[in-house]
């Protein structure tokens, strides 16, 4: 029989090593706590984990209490889950859903390991869209989180292409395994659409500039499909920005751009629709609802859609103004900068 080769782990190349699969110490935080706090407290995100956004400001508001049930839409990292896990003080129970097999799977281990056992936390592989299709299997909730952002450990991985900043597939899709990526997207698209897609789903201002460039490009048989491609299309399209603006101009258009095909991608405004039509029956009397928005355009459903059934009665009492995170912990954790809170309780 042969023996097998010991394959040793791949090894920091210099102090802070740029590439994801050399963040080994980032991987497991457990083990490596000193590395992960020196990475927190430069107001860096660890690779592949996730810092949770204004974990104590929703645990001041849904007022949990031993013996309710709660379903957390977007378990992400889990870290929102495991701080509302704390305060059951082991009565009760916690559905968390997610659409992301990568990222859920380890999620699940994590929360397991914590001494989370199928008492307290349950794990359902669906979109928050079918939060009806949960709610008919377990019964309705005392307290709902729902955040809609994109998980740091997603945007981190190269190989998922969320982030302008990293070479790799122009993927974009938060379940890799079902519909369209965003290069195959950008194929099946015409110029027109594309220029709508960006203006209705992040106010790109270079629209136009920015879909006659990738759409001249692709005609010239340049194939759209990485990351770095669709950014050097972007910065192609702004030469005729100001030299001094122009570095910045082109990361807020990288940034706008990528937003308007991810929300494109994964139906992101049609799910946030649908889950807050539904949002309502699936409520106990008094229960209590978080939602965390990360631009505009969800921020705007989302306070329609309270106040409108606020009016109705449906909702006891709504948020009148968003809660934004403080100071410190924009400064800790700067992808929290953009988040908005709205809340609501059933009647």
């Amino acid at each position: 029989m042969e023996e097998k080769k010991h394959k040793r782990r791949v090894h920091y190349s210099g102090k802070y090593p740029k590439k994801f699969e050399e963040k080994y110490k980032e991987h497991n935080p457990e083990k490596y706590k000193d590395t992960i706090e020196h990475v927190i407290s430069k107001g860096s995100t660890p690779a592949g984990m996730h810092i949770s956004i204004m974990v104590q400001e929703i645990l001041d508001f849904l007022q949990i209490k031993p013996g309710q049930k709660g379903l957390d839409c977007t378990l992400g990292y889990g870290g929102h889950t495991r701080k509302m896990l704390e305060q059951l003080s082991g009565n009760g129970c916690i559905y968390g859903l997610d659409v992301d097999p990568i990222e859920s799977e380890k999620t699940v281990k994590r929360i397991r390991e914590a001494g989370f056992g199928e008492d307290n936390f349950q794990f359902r592989l669906i979109n928050f869209a079918n939060i009806d299709q949960v709610a008919a299997e377990v019964g309705k909730f005392d307290f709902v989180l729902a955040d809609l952002g994109v998980s740091s450990m997603q945007i981190d991985n190269p190989k998922r292409g969320f982030s302008y900043k990293i070479d790799g597939p122009l993927d974009l899709r938060l379940d890799p395994k079902h519909g369209q990526s965003a290069a195959e997207r950008l194929h099946s698209v015409t110029q027109e659409e594309f220029v709508g897609m960006m203006v209705e789903n992040s106010d790109e201002p270079y629209a136009q500039e920015i879909a006659q460039k990738v759409f001249s490009l692709m005609s010239k048989g340049n194939p759209m499909d990485t990351t770095t491609a669709l950014r050097e299309a972007i910065s192609e399209a702004l030469w005729k920005v100001p030299k001094d603006e122009k570095d910045q101009a082109i990361k807020k258009s990288c940034a706008r751009v990528f937003q308007a095909l991810r929300i494109d991608v994964n139906s992101e405004f049609e799910v946030l629709y649908s889950f807050l039509e539904k949002l309502p029956d699936i409520l106990n009397p008094g229960a209590r609802v978080a939602i965390l928005t990360f631009h505009s355009g969800e921020d705007r459903l989302v306070k329609k859609s309270f106040k409108e059934l606020a009016k109705l009665g449906v909702y006891s009492e709504v948020s009148t103004d968003v809660i934004r995170p403080s100071a410190e912990e924009c400064r800790i954790n700067p992808r929290s900068k953009s988040t908005k809170m709205r809340w609501a309780i059933k009647q």
